[in-house]
């Protein structure tokens, strides 16, 4: 008795087809653009100068990829300056009608570019918990500008001596501020009604600030349009394997999820079609499911897809390992770099001083906090991160008990047996890898917040960067290295110029990623 399988012409359309369709929903997360993503980065970078809906300092940017073509955006988002000088007729008409200079952005990837461009278009903004840590320099700018002239009298939230100015922008219009800042007592000669009335309800005098140029009070003008922009909220070390599992666009899960539902199903598609045979003449159907399992082309497709899904979700797994990214234990002395570095200015190689000249930042001494502390041992300034005035006051007093200082008598404790203060450390580069802080601080001149984040920001200390290899051959590949002053590069930056056809050479281009730099 012969068995022979009947094989219709779409059975065999559904088997060439089903390898085709498995592979194609494998990539389903590759999506064009992030409209989460281009939120944040538009907040961070272009509110304090655009809105979507109307004019603000710049143009209202709705739908702006229906005005303009988008390769051209791109470059003028990257860098408007040099498409005007390359005598783009576009982008002079653009800079003509509009008198304020815009910021470019170099730092954008074409990615982070077409994602804003996607939120510009209206699209809907899914929740995500990837934020972006790329600020406008100029709000940071203005903030520093405001706290050393405008603070004294003006908050950003409720009156002090003069109004409250967030989004004063969205009230006077940006020349009459920028007039009124410079010299408000002309304008109030000049006649200007508004200046009057200004005059008029804040019995105190302002004072005018003609020293400052009109890019510090375009940039004092983009921090008032968004105030104090927080910290992105950065991933735990827990969170790590949740941003590998949920890239820009769908997500790899959902992609997964319905990769297997149509696997599923068109198994049974194939399944229903083959599963007849003539036995003397006569159709006698199979079980379905008992098809499914001997299928020969089912199982080889599923034993590939098995294989490779294990593969992703293993190398997924491994690519998170000791990326410790947003990392902030507790320390044994609330030590608020915000207070030191931020509202009193200190620099940060006052503590950290080995960083200019030696290969590590170097941990500050008890004593270096001492040439402070021995007159300041009460803490007088803003309270924080739910800590009362006789909190702060006892950790002022843990330094005393390292050191054996009588705050009382004003004099160290003769005979004391000072104790370390054990500081739990946050950035750990693996052992194979070589990072020399005198090399990027004092030879580059990069500032700390370019691995370190806004520190002076931060009350409780925390890993700001990945610190990964990837991350780290970025900075190398975007950062230009700066030849006018320093002879020993002009022969170096002669030739690299002449082979690379550029006036400007970056880190990689001089063996920044050359192997044996950091791993030898």
């Amino acid at each position: 008795m012969k068995s022979v399988k009947l094989h219709s012409p779409l059975s065999r359309l559904v088997n060439y087809s089903l390898a085709f369709l498995l592979l194609f929903s494998l990539n389903l997360f590759a999506q064009e653009g992030d409209a989460a993503n281009g939120e944040k980065l538009f907040k961070a970078n272009c509110a304090a100068c655009h809105k979507l809906d109307k004019k603000l300092i710049g143009p209202e940017l709705l739908k702006i990829t229906e005005k303009r073509d988008l390769e051209w955006l791109k470059a003028w988002i990257k860098d408007n300056n040099a498409l005007v000088a390359s005598g783009d007729k576009l982008a002079k008409e653009v800079q003509e009608s509009n008198p304020a200079a815009m910021t470019p952005f170099p730092q954008l990837s074409d990615s982070d570019i077409n994602d804003i461009l996607v939120y510009t278009n209206g699209a809907p903004v899914a929740a995500t918990t990837v934020a972006s840590t790329e600020v406008d320099p100029g709000v940071e700018l203005g903030k520093q500008i405001f706290k050393a002239n405008c603070a004294a009298c003006h908050k950003l939230e409720g009156k002090l001596i003069g109004p409250e100015l967030l989004k004063i922008t969205e009230k006077r219009e940006h020349s009459w501020l920028k007039a009124w800042i410079k010299d408000n007592n002309a304008l109030v000669a000049s006649g200007d009604k508004l200046a009057k009335e200004v005059q008029e309800s804040n019995p105190a005098a302002m004072t005018p600030f003609p020293q400052l140029s009109d890019e510090d009070i375009d940039n004092v003008l983009k921090y008032l349009a968004v105030g104090d922009v927080q910290p992105a909220a950065v991933a735990t070390t827990t969170a790590g394997s949740e941003e590998i599992f949920n890239k820009p666009g769908i997500g790899i899960l959902p992609s997964l999820a319905i990769t297997i539902l149509a696997f599923l199903l068109l198994s049974i598609i194939v399944a229903a079609t083959t599963n007849k045979k003539v036995e003397e003449g006569e159709e006698e159907s199979e079980s379905m499911l008992k098809s499914m399992f001997f299928n020969p082309f089912l199982r080889f497709l599923t034993l590939i897809f098995v294989l490779l899904g294990g593969a992703w979700m293993l190398f997924a797994w491994l690519l998170q390992i000791d990326v410790n990214e947003g990392y902030q234990p507790i320390q044994p002395i609330a030590f608020s770099h915000a207070v030191h570095a931020g509202d009193n200015k200190i620099d940060c190689q006052y503590c950290h001083s080995s960083a200019k000249h030696s290969k590590t930042s170097g941990i500050p001494t008890a004593n270096v906090c001492m040439n402070c502390h021995k007159s300041i041992s009460e803490y007088n300034g803003e309270l924080f991160d739910g800590h009362t005035k006789e909190d702060l006051d006892k950790e002022i007093q843990k330094i005393y008990d390292a050191v054996g200082w009588d705050k009382e008598n004003v004099k160290y404790i003769e005979g004391y047996q000072q104790k370390p203060i054990e500081w739990v450390r946050i950035h750990n580069l693996a052992d194979f890898a070589y990072y020399n802080h005198s090399q990027h601080v004092t030879v580059a001149g990069l500032d700390c917040q370019k691995c370190h984040g806004p520190v002076e920001t931060m009350h409780e200390m925390r890993q700001f960067s990945p610190l990964t290899m990837g991350w780290c051959i970025d900075c190398h590949r975007t950062t230009k290295v700066d030849m006018t002053e320093n002879g020993y590069y002009k022969n170096i930056h002669d030739q690299l110029a002449k082979k690379y056809g550029v006036k400007e050479v970056t880190a990689a281009q001089m063996g920044g990623l050359e192997c044996g730099k950091c791993h030898y």
